[in-house]
């Protein structure tokens, strides 16, 4: 089981930005990588809260997505 989703999600919940950095760059998953970029981008040079708010939310569905599909997997 990968356990990347759960760290994902728990540093994002609770704001640990330097976990997420290091967790973008040492995951095997380039999509969650890539969504932990953009977030961590959006969060700190915000063009505008719109921008940071989508991208945050997009994160997160894609950690929820991908935490779902595994659970399913191992049923």
């Amino acid at each position: 089981m990968n356990i990347d989703y759960d760290k994902a999600l728990y540093y994002t919940l609770w704001g640990q930005w330097d976990d997420l950095l290091v967790l973008m760059v040492r995951t095997n998953d380039d999509l969650l990588s890539k969504k932990i970029e953009q977030f961590l981008h959006a969060y700190h040079y915000p063009s505008s809260q719109e921008y940071l708010i989508n991208s945050h939310e997009q994160l997160m569905h894609y950690i929820d997505h991908a935490l779902v599909n595994q659970m399913s997997l191992t049923q």
